[in-house]
């Protein structure tokens, strides 16, 4: 099932951004569980309840999303409506949750992924995995980290950040520093100037306010929070893309080759994955866009291709009724 863009929405910016100004629909009723997290810290689980047994769909969200974002409201709806269960795991401070630790969330943290799936996997035999944009690139790094060891039955990354450097070069230029970039800091500024409350010698609020851009960004704060030694060594080892040859449970990659957060040129070819990777990058779609249908479009292209990829991997004995 193919990404074909309807002919009334033209041009890279206006497919990323159309979904979340005019496509944004009420999300299911969620049940929200705070979790602890393994070094104190708490992070909020919302779920979508289905039928006993049925698969559980889990989706990582992308930076300073949420279980409210376009992508997963569209998804979850589709999951639901099948009997499916769903879950969204916020990472650190979002969803509503603060965050009181020092660290925060980065798109490297394999590690989270694995506790949050670990703590899910134990009351659900079939786990199918989602990430978009950041929470994808964790996903990927956990999928190439473990190896046979990761739990999903199958799994799949929308418009994942494959390269860090590539991907915020892209957003600290032109257009996407002005809107993109901007929109993220005028929030993650804030958070990470709450956490200065908490713990005053994290670094210099005044860097911090006055920081434009990722690489501005990511070096006072991002990368020194979470071990690497400054922004460059915080792209190259948080990367998804050198790992994507080590995954083995079966896994669709879906980048539009239009996203304005990653250029065509760090997409990778078939020969830089493994044979369990589904590489898959139509011409437009955006950055978790891909619009479907009349004017004023709807979302459902891109919950119907990751179920049906998902459908392929249902064990012979599971059904999707």
């Amino acid at each position: 099932m193919s990404y074909c863009p309807p002919r009334w929405l033209l041009g890279s910016h206006l497919q990323t951004i159309w979904p979340a100004l005019f496509l944004k629909s009420q999300p299911p009723a969620y049940r929200r569980e705070v979790w602890p997290t393994p070094d104190g810290g708490e992070i909020a689980v919302d779920h979508v309840d289905g039928d006993a047994g049925a698969p559980l769909v889990v989706l990582f969200h992308g930076l300073e999303g949420s279980s409210h974002s376009h992508y997963a409201s569209a998804l979850m709806h589709a999951v639901k409506a099948r009997g499916w269960r769903g879950v969204v795991p916020h990472f650190r401070g979002c969803g509503g949750q603060p965050n009181l630790l020092r660290r925060a969330y980065h798109a490297g943290d394999a590690a989270e992924v694995d506790w949050i799936l670990q703590r899910l996997a134990a009351g659900n035999t079939l786990l199918f995995v989602a990430g978009v944009s950041l929470g994808g690139n964790m996903l990927l790094r956990y999928l190439g980290e473990h190896g046979a060891r990761a739990l999903p039955q199958a799994a799949a990354a929308i418009s994942a950040p494959l390269d860090l450097a590539a991907a915020s070069t892209c957003l600290d230029r032109g257009f996407g520093r002005h809107v993109y970039t901007r929109m993220f800091l005028n929030t993650l500024k804030p958070k990470s100037l709450a956490q200065l409350a908490q713990h005053p010698d994290l670094f210099d609020a005044a860097a911090v306010r006055n920081s434009k851009t990722f690489v501005e960004f990511d070096n006072l704060v991002t990368a020194p929070l979470h071990g690497y030694r400054d922004v460059q060594d915080y792209w190259r080892r948080a990367s998804s893309k050198p790992l994507l040859k080590d995954i083995v449970r079966p896994t669709l990659v879906l980048n539009a080759r239009n996203d304005p957060f990653l250029p065509v040129s760090a997409l990778p070819g078939n020969g830089e994955v493994s044979p369990a990777v589904t590489l898959e990058q139509p011409e437009h779609g955006g950055h978790v866009g891909f619009v479907s249908g009349r004017f004023p479009g709807h979302l459902q292209w891109l919950p119907q291709r990751l179920l049906t990829f998902f459908d392929l991997h249902l064990p012979s004995s599971t059904g999707t009724d």
